[in-house]
């Protein structure tokens, strides 16, 4: 089968289209031929050996084996099935997260039926479903698992225009929430059409200055920090930062103290999310925001684009 692998940290060029056996399902395992994946920041920084501290589960010096073949997010049709799978069928198409194992920049990649994944609604193509995986589960994980968040309550998005945010902004609004949103000047009527009440263009305005106070303050690109935020947060607030070693320190700390808190969490369990996104696809009421698509076979090109940090929504690859 087609697969990409890097052998070595760098530039996009470290990717490389090799050739492997397919994997063959055992146990409870199904086997997925892949129709489509997307090229997150997160890849990008696994591709990069960064953040350093993550090499310690990447691997030190190179990537080790289990994580050569990236690509996180994923739709496909089951192709075989391992003799104790009970939940899924040849011929059901799916949609969902390889979690640490990556595996997606792939023709076949095979899963535990157990793992992140559940079935596609038919009259929603294979590229469209690959787009909302990683970017609607981690923002309902976030506003709906770590913050709670009510109706009335007023929520900060940075980074509206990403994979994360757009989402984000979305979950946000049928929460019943009060949604401002910073990104820059050229999406804020994108910001606007998901949903936000008010849109900070961070190339002319400071949100810090603007007087509001949230009750959420959701960074989705690691471009802010909870210094910077706190002057923003209500007395309780809660400041979300989707990653950055030192935000898991911040979190200990602040669960001791009365003021605003910083809380973390990873999004790699997401079962209970996918279901939400599956009956919000059947029903047709999640936007869904594509940047550019790629073939497998552009990969490079894809992760160039994604690593100058102004794609808007998902970067989709395609699987021939």
């Amino acid at each position: 089968m087609r697969a990409v692998m890097f052998h070595r940290y760098g530039p996009p060029e470290v990717l490389t289209q090799v050739d492997l056996p397919k994997p063959e399902p055992r146990g409870d395992q199904v086997q997925i031929r892949m129709h489509a994946t997307t090229v997150t920041s997160a890849e990008c920084g696994m591709r990069r050996g960064e953040p350093r501290w993550g090499r310690v589960i990447l691997g030190l010096t190179r990537p080790r084996a289990g994580v050569r073949v990236l690509g996180l997010e994923f739709a496909g049709e089951i192709t075989a099935t391992g003799p104790e799978v009970r939940k899924y069928r040849t011929g059901d198409r799916v949609f969902g997260f390889t979690g640490f194992a990556a595996g997606a920049d792939a023709e076949y990649k095979c899963l535990s039926e157990k793992a992140s994944f559940t079935t596609i609604p038919d009259h929603v193509p294979y590229s469209d479903a690959a787009a909302t995986v990683d970017g609607y589960t981690t923002a309902w994980h976030f506003l709906h698992g770590i913050a709670r968040l009510r109706p009335g309550q007023k929520v900060l998005v940075i980074g509206a225009s990403g994979m994360i945010g757009t989402y984000a902004v979305q979950v946000a609004g049928r929460v019943g929430a009060t949604v401002h949103a910073v990104c820059s000047g050229r999406n804020a009527k994108l910001a606007e059409e998901l949903g936000a009440d008010r849109v900070f263009d961070y190339t002319t305005e400071e949100f810090t200055a603007s007087g509001e106070r949230y009750d959420v303050v959701f960074d989705t690109v690691a471009r802010s920090s909870f210094a910077r935020c706190r002057p923003v947060l209500a007395p309780r607030g809660s400041y979300l930062p989707t990653t950055g070693l030192i935000n898991n320190a911040l979190h200990l700390r602040t669960a001791l103290t009365r003021g605003p808190r910083v809380r973390t969490g990873m999004s790699v369990r997401k079962h209970a999310a996918l279901a939400d996104l599956r009956d919000l696809l059947d029903r047709g009421e999640l936007r869904i925001v594509v940047d550019r698509t790629y073939p497998l076979s552009e990969i490079v090109a894809a992760h160039r684009h994604v690593d100058t940090g102004h794609k808007v929504g998902s970067v989709v690859i395609t699987v021939p």
